[in-house]
């Protein structure tokens, strides 16, 4: 069965557009034109994707992306007016996990929600996740790197496992500082910075110009999923 999108538009063209586009494509969608509505029927549907809407009445598209993660894992791409560094990190803080500003090209768009589906559709052991050639076990607390075990700290062992968890998707400092809370030792997003750097020392070939743990400047950090 194809996948269902939600999609949640105030623009009743753009929406319309949409969904004439998305279902030519082989995608089932639902439409919807304002934040409470797409919050009623992401619970309901259970729908395969989110295509939020920044600007919508009721509940906007960041609030709402704010909810959905707390309640689901589902994929949810927030478009946008928008074009502001700001505004990409607090859609990329609320839970987003890619973020189209308008006006896009549709086969962009189209691109995106494959690359965000095959992402949700991967097939990974509960206990073991894997990326390239990075390998954590979360039950023994270990991990290895194309068969060579490295030694992380705590806070270490948490970021990776946070970026394997999703490779690819961008991660803001502060979400990552989020993953050592427990720990209590470091309190500031700058110590994510000192994690990434020893990180790097043990698991680059070359730290100097890393292929696995990747900086996205103005943003914060990814894990290459190949």
């Amino acid at each position: 069965m194809s996948a269902h999108l939600l999609i949640a538009e105030d623009d009743r063209k753009h929406a319309e557009i949409l969904r004439r586009y998305l279902e030519s494509a082989g995608y089932r969608t639902t439409i919807t034109h304002d934040g409470r509505t797409a919050l009623d029927q992401a619970r309901r549907l259970r729908p395969d994707l989110l295509l939020l809407d920044v600007m919508m009445p009721e509940m906007d598209g960041l609030d709402l992306c704010a909810v959905i993660r707390r309640e689901s894992d589902v994929p949810v791409l927030m478009l946008t007016a928008r074009t502001s560094e700001d505004d990409l990190l607090l859609g990329l803080d609320r839970g987003a996990d890619d973020y189209l500003t308008k006006p896009y090209r549709p086969r962009e768009l189209l691109a995106r929600i494959k690359t965000l589906l095959r992402r949700a559709d991967r097939v990974v052991s509960r206990d073991v996740l894997r990326a390239g050639p990075i390998t954590i076990d979360l039950t023994r607390r270990v991990v290895t790197v194309a068969d060579r075990e490295i030694d992380c700290t705590p806070d270490e062992f948490a970021i990776l496992a946070a970026l394997a968890d999703r490779p690819e998707r961008v991660f803001t400092r502060a979400q990552l500082l989020e993953q050592t809370r427990g720990y209590g030792r470091d309190s500031t997003e700058r110590a994510i910075d000192t994690h990434m750097s020893n990180l790097r020392r043990k698991i680059e070939p070359n730290p100097r110009r890393p292929t696995l743990l990747l900086t996205v400047y103005g943003v914060g950090y990814k894990l290459a999923g190949a």
